[in-house]
């Protein structure tokens, strides 16, 4: 990456998360906590003199997206069970969400959890990600803390626009399954080897990780199925 870029590694990355925890909203929720709804909170949060404290507008909306793995079973069509869950375009507003939601580790066997910009729906036929595709990471089932810190680190990178290529970026998804979990990186163009190679090692950086990890094209997989192959690595 070249020098004065985007991207850190993780160390740099929690000195961000520090920058936009704004006005402590982080702190004042505990866990498991549901303060008030998204809508309320929408509207401002008051400090402690009473005002409405002004926030701070991410560069582009971004929606959290949930495929129920009890609704899959019955779906007639791939896709019919995945639902919006909420739309947020400020830094309060996503901390608030964030804090409200469940962490990757705490979803149940099947379960898929999006986060992608808004207008762009987590789907492969969708018109933003019919000629993209993804990067993938793999957690060992278990290692609850590391996929929910690789979760978290990988939306502040996306919603905080860390990427050199950010354009790129659709969104990203965690799959909670029985032996691994999955951590994947969607992208817009596959065809653009030299974005995707760049998103792909800034990525490894942000989560500080030396692993390889692989990029498959879409329309590969939806063609080849499972015999779909890698086209990058890094």
């Amino acid at each position: 990456m070249a020098e004065g870029g985007k991207g850190g590694g993780a160390a740099e990355l929690e000195e961000r998360l520090e920058g936009l925890k704004v006005n402590g909203i982080e702190a004042e929720l505990e866990e498991g906590e549901i303060a008030s709804s998204p809508a309320a909170a929408a509207a401002g949060r008051p400090d402690k003199f009473g005002d409405v404290v002004a926030k701070h507008p991410l560069e582009h909306s971004w929606a959290f997206w949930f495929d129920n793995p009890s609704g899959k079973s019955t779906q007639t069509t791939w896709g019919s069970s995945l639902r919006h869950v909420y739309t947020f375009s400020t830094v309060e507003d996503f901390w608030c969400l964030f804090n409200n939601v469940r962490q990757p580790s705490q979803l149940i066997l099947g379960a898929d959890f999006y986060c992608f910009k808004a207008g762009i729906e987590p789907k492969w036929e969708a018109p933003k990600c019919a000629s993209g595709g993804k990067w993938t990471m793999s957690t060992l089932r278990g290692s609850k803390a590391t996929f929910d810190t690789f979760w978290l680190h990988t939306l502040l990178a996306m919603i905080g626009e860390q990427f050199d290529e950010g354009d790129e970026i659709c969104g990203a998804v965690v799959n909670v399954r029985a032996r691994q979990d999955k951590i994947s990186l969607w992208t817009k163009t596959a065809s653009n080897e030299a974005a995707q190679i760049s998103i792909g090692k800034q990525w490894k950086e942000i989560l500080d990780q030396n692993e390889k990890i692989n990029y498959m094209f879409h329309e590969d997989a939806i063609r080849q199925d499972k015999h779909a192959k890698n086209r990058y690595t890094v």
